[in-house]
């Protein structure tokens, strides 16, 4: 324990993480973890400072990650977590120069979330609360609480932490609008459709009182069987039991921005309502059909 923590100090990884500013409190912990991890690996080596890597050092991690059998989009995120230690080093005077410059690891081509079939998100949408007890006031209010997160995750698209941390003032059931916290604090307003804000207002006014409980958040829209806020295992818990096939809540949010493209949306308007800050992650994140695509082809091109 005494190594570990002289080893710790010596990398500064506190003040790494305070570095990262307004990064989601998602992606502190991620970097921390993945630079702490080649902390370790490299004290294996003989390392004991950031000051006595190296770009081949750095390079034979990655390659160790490949062996040990680590997704490719895993490595990169690890390689982009060292770029970003590194650059906090070079300013920090705990390296001379930046042996992490150009230290790039490929992606792939990523696995995106499939598009859910209308009668899946049917099932998902009009579920029928498959083995609550008739008359019961919490599988009730579970029901309407299921169903109005449902509804907004596809209804606005928002991210299953976006939603799970939604607060009362950040809902306008008249104005049909919803305001969130994405990525890096960045805040968004994006629209509420009608059965969203049905579903929400039914779950309001209906269903949390009977779910409330001791430590309940004053302001928190959705709770969990306990009276705390709804996270996204829990999220994931209601999709389970209204799904028929294995499905991620990211799926619905795929879902909406694919429909919104079929449907003839502009990808910087879809861009704007995902949260993203580069056109290039909307363009991966999303996909329009072939059918649009032929579509679009026929009506644009002279000799189509």
């Amino acid at each position: 324990m005494k190594v570990r923590y002289a080893r710790n100090v010596g990398w500064e990884f506190d003040s790494f993480v305070q570095a990262l500013g307004a990064s989601a409190p998602a992606t502190r912990r991620a970097y921390r973890s993945d630079v702490d991890a080649f902390a370790e690996w490299a004290a294996r080596a003989g390392v004991e400072g950031p000051a006595e890597v190296d770009r081949l050092l750095l390079r034979r991690y990655l390659a160790y990650l490949a062996t040990r059998g680590y997704e490719r989009r895993s490595i990169a995120r690890k390689a982009a977590a060292l770029r970003r230690y590194f650059g906090f080093a070079r300013r920090r005077g705990l390296v001379a120069e930046d042996p992490s410059c150009r230290l790039t690891a490929s992606s792939g081509e990523g696995k995106l979330p499939r598009v859910l079939a209308p009668a899946e998100l049917e099932t998902l949408l009009e579920g029928t609360g498959r083995g609550e007890p008739p008359g019961d006031p919490r599988a009730e209010a579970t029901r309407l609480r299921d169903d109005a997160v449902l509804e907004l995750l596809y209804g606005s698209g928002v991210r299953v932490s976006e939603c799970c941390g939604l607060d009362t003032d950040g809902l306008d059931l008249e104005g049909l609008t919803v305001t969130v916290w994405g990525k890096g604090g960045k805040q968004r307003r994006v629209p509420m459709s009608e059965p969203s804000a049905d579903a929400c207002r039914l779950w309001l006014a209906e269903g949390r009182a009977v779910l409330r409980g001791p430590e309940t958040p004053p302001g928190a829209v959705f709770l969990n069987a306990r009276g705390r806020r709804l996270g996204p295992r829990d999220v994931c818990r209601i999709i389970d039991r209204r799904s028929v096939v294995p499905t991620h809540p990211h799926a619905l949010r795929h879902t909406y921005a694919t429909h919104l493209l079929n449907g003839g949306a502009d990808l910087r308007v879809v861009q704007e309502l995902l949260g993203h800050s580069s056109l290039r992650t909307t363009q991966r994140y999303t996909h329009v059909s072939r059918e649009r695509l032929v579509a679009v082809y026929k009506s644009a091109h002279p000799r189509a």
